[in-house]
């Protein structure tokens, strides 16, 4: 299926990694220019930047002014089309919310939460003078299944949800599209990395990091991870014009994990 990406301009947050890597080389292989933004590249991104497809903008999203100066980089080689709001962390919170000081607080909600509003509010007037645009964030499925082992990231993805719909009632009639996309158990670094979830759980509770992993997907209907390029499918379908009147909506790509209708 053609998407009718050839020659889309695209910024994507979070893009040297996981699914924002993946969600680069989607856009890529259907003929987009994708501006990346992240903290620090990557190999796997340089190699998709060798042919000018791909512009990387080192920046710190978690900063006042970061989203601002990426978004002013992007527009600096011409017009935005597509946003893909994707940068984000988590850190087990193993000895409960207790033990989650403010600061923890504000360091998941800035980066999770705010970076996405401050990217999207840069972006914004430009595609509101063109009359057209497309956002799509990058939630979790932990935003309806709260996990207090993730307590601010929960919080955080759930106020993103929030925001994505809040949004998609106001541009809509301008011509803009804002989506969201909740994935489950991901098989990337951040669930599956020498630091990821497993990892962290097996060292504070004991136990083989691939058995925790198996039993975080063991309530999924398919009982596996969804691999990054399943989500960038996704992510890359919505934010084209094939979805022309798919907005303020909210997928799910958790393997069944979620139960309700």
């Amino acid at each position: 299926m053609d998407l009718g990406l050839t020659g889309k301009r695209v910024l994507v947050t979070g893009a040297s990694k996981g699914i924002g890597l993946a969600v680069t080389r989607r856009l890529v292989d259907e003929g987009a220019t994708v501006v990346a933004g992240s903290r620090q590249s990557s190999s796997e991104l340089e190699a998709l930047g060798q042919d000018g497809a791909v512009v990387h903008v080192p920046v710190d999203l978690s900063s006042d002014q970061g989203p601002a100066q990426l978004v002013a980089a992007a527009l600096d080689g011409g017009q935005i089309d597509i946003l893909v709001n994707n940068a984000g962390a988590v850190t087990p919170r193993v000895d409960g919310f207790l033990s989650v000081t403010d600061a923890q607080w504000w360091t998941t909600l800035i980066l999770t939460f705010m970076a996405a509003v401050r990217t999207t509010r840069a972006v914004l007037p430009h595609m509101l003078e063109r009359g057209r645009g497309s956002i799509v964030n990058n939630a979790s499925v932990n935003a309806t299944l709260p996990d207090p082992l993730v307590i601010d990231y929960s919080a955080a993805k759930a106020a993103l949800n929030n925001f994505s719909k809040a949004l998609s009632k106001e541009v809509g009639r301008h011509g803009i599209r804002v989506n969201a996309v909740s994935a489950g158990p991901v098989r990337t670094d951040l669930w599956l990395g020498d630091e990821g979830v497993a990892a962290t759980l097996a060292a504070t509770h004991g136990g083989n990091p691939d058995d925790i992993a198996r039993q975080a997907v063991r309530e999924a209907a398919t009982q596996r991870f969804t691999t990054p390029e399943e989500v960038a499918d996704l992510i890359v379908y919505l934010a084209s014009d094939r979805a022309a009147n798919v907005t303020g909506a909210n997928y799910l790509i958790d393997g069944g994990l979620s139960q309700d209708l």
